[in-house]
């Protein structure tokens, strides 16, 4: 896909008026250029990532989960287990990718590292050293990037270890990350780290195309949760650099992950599972760890709930960390969770207990009896498990902290009646003390997924990414489509903070289908992943989503859901093989940006 200027006119919300855009050119652009459109899971991603650099603010960086190289399905797993990846292989998945005009145009370089994208799709086959489009030196040290991208810019230390943006920038990729094995999915025990997934974070210092092109600019990935238990999973993690040279901490960075222990699983009520933060002083090769919360996830408990995840974590132009984490209600669907913010004044050593900024309406009234996860849009359909966590950003005043406002803006995707579904927005002008009531900034129709927000570093404009299905719940009825599109808004703000007038800056057309997608591994469901990202400079701002505009439904694999759906189980064997029975393009995600710039 080329990328494309569009100026578009769109209706107005229930709650928002939305206008034509006044002053904001959009340019729409594909970011994982290095993805064939045939070939599955080869051409599938989701879960996409952004971050713009401060000091030079031209340049992004971006991630993904990103199958580009998988083997083509493997016809026997397609056929007999439902699925088109073989999960022990030790190949990679988090692509990434870069921009050096604003996000007009970007580049997925090539490396070397293990893939299996030679191997013939016929038979079952583990692969080789070859050339990859993911994160490189992972193969070498025996581990595997395992995807759910992260991404930041912050200032790159000195001999001395003093940040300064003197000095340049420092791109940092968190990803999951799991012990290399062509055996076994998860090795216990795990012979290069503890735990079972864990935290890994790539580095690269002052990316241009000349640098981003040689794999030995990239230093070695390193393993950021290395005292955990041997049983434990970690998982959606996020990263954040201080980036704000005001701040006392200037150049610390931090990550957030929740920290399934004993192999805990989301349907477990009574596992541990506490959200640890992680800290860096010295531009990501050390780490220290934080539990933040309890390690208690139980049901029945009024005071933890389900649990706490979907964190998001940020920094103002003090150098006050700011942790925010969805606590999911102790009820079935529907129901209400809260968001909830820690704070930290030291750099990340202490935390405050937690402060409940806001209640949501989770978008989970169907939980799909196969999947066990929840959905919106139908049965089999596409899981929305953090639809409604909080996501965060603010106006830290960004790369000096001349001028910020501190302003801290959330959205999330709020459900507040099944069909109802919109994107809330808040916003707090004194560190999160008190919030604004949330507002509705999704148009007319749009039942949102996930949603991002971005604040420009000097509190002047707001934007909000998200990703929404535009059809009533479908049920069980695998036949009707289930379009989908991304949605880019904006908004001017006052220097109250307040939002003067919502615009919809982008409007991607309908006509993508959710049936098309599935996760890049299991054929029954849906899937375009867990969270979308947004940025913001001072002149721009630029947000990601999935688009399915390029992937075609396979009327095979609807019946083969719909059949499964049926029996309460997969119906295996005689899954399709999407190769010889669906479209081409079956499973065909595009990882796309919408910029201002």
């Amino acid at each position: 896909m080329t990328k494309k200027p569009l100026f578009v006119v769109l209706a107005a919300t229930t709650a928002v008026l939305m206008s034509t855009t006044v002053g904001l050119a959009q340019t729409e652009s594909l970011v994982t250029i290095g993805s064939p459109a045939g070939n599955t899971p080869q051409n599938h991603q989701n879960e996409p990532a952004v971050a713009l650099d401060a000091a030079s603010p031209n340049i992004l960086v971006a991630g993904a989960n990103d199958f580009v190289d998988q083997e083509a399905c493997p016809q026997s797993l397609a056929v007999n287990r439902g699925t088109c990846l073989d999960r022990a292989t030790g190949v990679g998945l988090s692509g990434d990718y870069f921009s050096f005009d604003n996000g007009h145009s970007w580049t997925q370089p090539t490396y070397t590292g293990w893939t299996n994208t030679s191997c013939p799709p016929t038979t079952m086959c583990k692969g080789g050293p070859g050339p990859i489009h993911t994160l490189p030196w992972y193969f070498e040290n025996q581990l595997v990037s395992f995807g759910d991208p992260a991404v930041a810019f912050g200032p790159v230390p000195s001999a001395n270890g003093k940040f300064s943006w003197s000095n340049g920038q420092r791109a940092y990729y968190a990803n999951l990350i799991t012990a290399f094995s062509t055996t076994v999915e998860f090795s216990f025990p795990n012979p290069v780290f503890n735990g079972l997934v864990g935290v890994g974070v790539s580095r690269l210092d002052n990316p241009s195309p000349a640098v981003i092109a040689d794999k030995n600019n990239w230093k070695q990935p390193v393993v950021v949760s290395s005292t955990t238990g041997e049983t434990t999973f970690m998982d959606k993690e996020q990263i954040w650099a201080d980036n704000a040279s005001s701040s006392p901490f200037f150049g610390n960075v931090y990550i957030c992950a929740n920290d399934f222990r004993s192999n805990g699983s989301h349907k477990n009520g009574n596992a541990p599972v506490p959200v640890m933060v992680y800290t860096s002083t010295d531009g990501g090769a050390t780490w220290t760890k934080k539990q933040v919360t309890p390690a208690v996830t139980n049901g029945i408990s009024p005071v933890n709930g389900f649990g706490y995840s979907g964190c998001t974590i940020r920094t103002d132009s003090h150098g006050v960390v700011y942790m925010f984490a969805e606590q999911f209600s102790r009820s079935g669907p529907p129901n209400d969770s809260t968001h909830v913010m820690f704070k930290s004044f030291d750099g990340g050593m202490h935390w405050t207990q937690g402060a409940v900024t806001t209640v949501v309406s989770d978008p989970c009234y169907f939980v799909d009896p196969i999947e066990g996860r929840c959905v919106m849009d139908g049965y089999s359909g596409a899981r929305t498990d953090l639809a409604a966590s909080p996501s965060v950003s603010i106006a830290n005043g960004a790369p000096t902290g001349a001028n910020a406002t501190n302003e801290i803006v959330d959205a999330w995707s709020d459900a507040p009646a099944l069909n109802n579904e919109h994107t809330n927005f808040q916003y707090s002008m004194n560190g999160g003390s008190t919030w604004s009531v949330p507002q509705a900034v999704s148009l007319a129709g749009d039942r949102p997924i996930y949603s991002a927000p971005a604040i420009a570093p000097d509190g002047s404009r707001a934007y909000v990414i998200y990703e929404a299905d535009t059809s009533p719940w479908r049920g069980n009825d695998f036949t009707s489509p289930r379009p989908y599109h991304g949605v880019f808004v904006s908004s001017a703000l006052a220097t109250s903070g307040a939002p003067t007038g919502w615009t919809a800056v982008f409007n991607e057309p309908p006509l993508g289908d959710l049936r098309a997608t599935y996760p890049g591994h299991d054929l029954y469901q849906e899937r375009i992943g867990d969270y979308i990202y947004a940025a913001a400079s001072n002149e721009y701002g630029v947000g990601l989503w999935i688009s399915a505009n390029n992937a075609a439904v396979c009327d095979a694999i609807q019946n083969w859901r719909a059949s499964s759906f049926a029996a309460g189980h997969r119906v295996l064997p005689g899954a399709p093989w999407p190769l010889t029975d669906c479209p081409s393009n079956f499973g065909n995600t595009d990882t796309m940006s919408i910029t201002t710039g």
